[in-house]
């Protein structure tokens, strides 16, 4: 399963393709970095540069799946508004590749890569580069975000393929 992991955000989007190797060797990161936006730039602009970004990496890495983070409430309704945007931009680059899109809570995310629904940042980039075998944190740390979502959705899929074989 190869999974691009992408953590929306009005100044940086994160982007993380993981791969499950199939013969059980764990996790491998195919790609991680982060799509820059000036914020000095009208918003159509800045997600234009979301999109196109996103739709090369869906061509070059052919994932499965695209996961992301969900919706979360937010005290300031205008930045809510513009990571809204930026996420409609990532669900419409993944459906316009033909790809299925989920979505995690911090929450889960979070519970997946540190064991606890509450880490701080740092903690979620260090279980990352232990996860994946890095030689150095990932930066910047949406960077890091964005791999925690898809090892996320790759522990999932693992456990709810479990259940569903120990059901038959």
């Amino acid at each position: 399963m190869r999974v691009l992991g992408v953590d929306c955000g009005g100044e940086y989007t994160g982007f993380g393709v993981v791969e499950d190797e199939s013969d059980g060797s764990g996790l491998r990161c195919l790609a991680v970095g982060a799509i820059r936006l000036a914020t000095k730039e009208p918003l159509e602009l800045r997600l234009k540069k979301v999109y196109d970004g996103l739709a090369e990496l869906l061509v070059e890495h052919h994932p499965d799946i695209v996961a992301i983070e969900d919706v979360f409430y937010s005290v300031n309704a205008k930045s809510a508004l513009k990571l809204g945007h930026v996420r409609g931009v990532a669900m419409m680059a993944a459906a316009q590749h033909g790809l299925a899109v989920v979505a995690y809570s911090p929450l889960s995310v979070k519970s997946a890569v540190a064991g606890y629904g509450r880490a701080e940042k740092h903690q979620v980039q260090e279980m990352v580069t232990r996860l994946l075998k890095l030689d150095k944190l990932p930066q910047p740390a949406d960077a890091a975000d964005a791999l925690a979502i898809a090892i996320c959705h790759i522990h999932t899929a693992a456990t709810l393929q479990r259940q569903f074989t120990k059901q038959r």
